[in-house]
């Protein structure tokens, strides 16, 4: 009996099965369903590594509550428009997940999502003047229209009264509110889209390593696969490969040899949550509170004390704590950082060495914080915290891009990007947040890019399937509010009007 892929050829290889190559591949088979598609996933499951509702925050990233995606200029002023970007994008999500709900593609949306309120939290003089021209930047549009704003201790705690219960009366906070705010179990709906692959023809290969990857003489992708459990090994060839394996892309895409690999590094950010699963305190906060990062500290290290449903249980979680480990993945080797380096992309990541001292000191000091350090820290979203009531967790690891450029020599890019090959044989995801929240247009513009001689005749099944696209809803206003209702519907949330 082999464990090796039954099928020497497939149209599409997908390697790893976290959220983006179960959307890719749902997507697939939605534009193309006779198309031969084979998934390999070094895991035993899908959804382990970056996916696991335990290896990231599960917000469904909005903007509605995260800071650094509208940041403060120099003059004070805050403009809205990452903000609004994100929030489309998560919109596309949305549309794209109640039309999986709707035909029965995919189970209960109970099991992956969850209505949470997003609010942004901070305290002194100058944060509370940076929360209200960022409420005032945001309010007008209609994506954001829910959002309510205050500096009253009072309604604060009605909407999170743990983050006020024991503060000192006196301290000048302030905090918004947008009702709508989700949170999502991306493992949960990782599995959901790759059941439902695996129902509809896909070949789902976990436990295999994919450990090469060459062009072939037709233009294709010959892959080397191997079994580690019986140590066997075999191939497959592909018209098209998706290198979706999270930090373990970067490897796979350099060994391609594609020229468009050329000059990216990554630079791993390990983390850690603190987790509450005591139910009588967990039923005390339903809010994902997002307040503002450290200086020197990387973005997705912005401390959030989170409500959490998790195999239908809820709990908190706070966090997270920052560190480094040269792993890519969690599940990784500590080797996967040194054997990244190439001459091509070794003077990006000098450089960014060399321009990121303090990121550098930031995570020193994040690894060397002793436990009543990080309660104290949680004591800043949550004055009464017990340190006896939570557990330290490990989250994932999350890789973020090194790329050239012409000034610096080399920079750091916290986020997303879609690399694809110049033939649209190859794609490839590198980065961070926002992206499991944003998967559904993530994986649009990289079908745009690896498929451009189809992409124009999926344009109206796209459209079938979510509405919304290609239409700027900030501009909708109507259309906005209609597709917020419907989605909310589908996927069993609560409504904007609902709430109010």
């Amino acid at each position: 009996m082999t464990f090796i892929s039954k099928t020497p050829h497939a149209d599409v290889v997908l390697i790893g099965g976290g959220i983006m190559s179960a959307t890719l591949g749902a997507f697939l088979k939605q534009l193309e369903p006779t198309w031969t598609i084979s998934l390999f996933e070094r895991l035993d499951q899908p959804g382990l590594e970056s996916s696991d509702p335990w290896n990231n925050a599960g917000t469904g990233h909005a903007a509605l509550c995260e800071l650094n995606y509208s940041p403060a200029a120099k003059d004070g002023s805050v403009s809205p428009a990452k903000a609004l970007l994100i929030n489309e994008q998560f919109q596309l999500s949305r549309q794209f997940w109640s039309h999986l709900v709707d035909n029965s593609l995919i189970g209960s949306p109970k099991g992956f999502i969850n209505t949470v309120p997003h609010m942004s939290f901070v305290i002194g003089e100058d944060h509370t003047r940076f929360l209200k021209t960022r409420y005032e930047a945001l309010k007008p549009h209609p994506l954001f229209r829910s959002m309510e704003y205050s500096e009253d201790h009072a309604q604060i705690a009605k909407w999170a009264p743990l983050i006020v219960k024991g503060r000192d009366p006196q301290q000048r906070i302030a905090a918004t509110r947008a009702a709508e705010g989700t949170d999502v179990d991306f493992g949960a709906l990782t599995r959901e889209l790759t059941t439902y692959l695996g129902n509809n023809g896909v070949e789902i290969n976990y436990g295999h390593d994919v450990t090469g990857i060459s062009r072939a003489s037709d233009g294709g992708w010959d892959l080397a696969l191997k079994y580690p459990k019986s140590g066997e090994h075999g191939k497959i060839h592909a018209k098209f490969v998706f290198v979706g394996a999270g930090g373990g892309a970067l490897h796979l895409l350099q060994a391609s040899g594609i020229p468009e690999s050329k000059g990216y590094g990554g630079f791993p950010v390990s983390g850690q949550f603190f987790r509450c699963t005591d139910e009588t305190i967990a039923a005390q906060h339903s809010a994902k509170v997002y307040g503002q990062a450290s200086v020197g500290a990387p973005p997705m290290s912005v401390p959030h004390l989170d409500t959490r449903y998790v195999n239908g249980k809820r709990s908190l979680l706070f966090g997270p704590y920052a560190g480094f480990s040269t792993n890519f993945l969690k599940n990784g080797s500590y080797l996967d950082l040194p054997l990244s380096i190439r001459p091509g992309n070794i003077i990006p990541m000098l450089a960014v060495a060399k321009d990121n001292m303090d990121l550098t000191a930031y995570l020193v000091k994040e690894v060397v914080k002793r436990h009543d350090q990080k309660v104290e820290a949680l004591r800043e979203y949550y004055p009464e915290a017990k340190g006896s009531d939570w557990e330290l967790i490990t989250a994932g690891q999350r890789v973020q891009i090194i790329k050239k450029d012409p000034q610096k020599g080399g920079i750091l890019q916290f986020g997303t990007e879609v690399i694809a090959g110049r033939d649209g044989s190859i794609g490839a995801l590198l980065g961070a947040s926002p992206g499991a929240s944003t998967a559904v247009p993530i994986m649009i513009e990289l079908l745009q890019k690896t498929f451009p001689k189809n992409f124009k005749g999926w344009q109206s099944k796209l459209k079938d399937m979510m509405p919304g696209y290609g239409v700027k809803l900030d501009e909708n206003p109507d259309l906005a509010a209609e597709l917020e209702r419907a989605t909310a519907k589908s996927l069993q949330l609560e409504s904007v009007s609902a709430s109010r």
